[in-house]
């Protein structure tokens, strides 16, 4: 089962803005997006939902300093980002 990641105009700026400040972390940025259409589920993603202002989002993760939130509508298999950073300004 594969997802489709649906990238809208404002998480491509967030993203833009990430990579162009983090270009070392590019190639972890695009497994970890690679890895979430093939199994959102793996284990090394930690894929949690978030609580408090966040509630409804999902974050999964670069690496143990950077997380990319989510919205995820898994009855369409869609997957939409909705903004990347380190763990401290993403939630």
């Amino acid at each position: 089962m594969t997802y489709r990641i649906v990238y809208t105009e404002s998480y491509n700026k967030h993203a833009a803005k990430f990579l162009k400040q983090h270009s070392d972390l590019l190639g972890q940025y695009i497994k970890t997006l690679k890895l979430l259409e093939i199994n959102p589920g793996h284990p090394s993603l930690r894929l949690h939902a978030l609580k408090g202002k966040l509630h409804g989002l999902h974050s999964v993760s670069i690496n143990i300093s950077y997380r990319i939130t989510l919205e995820m509508i898994i009855e369409e298999k869609d997957i939409i980002p909705v903004n990347v950073g380190r763990h401290d300004h993403v939630y």
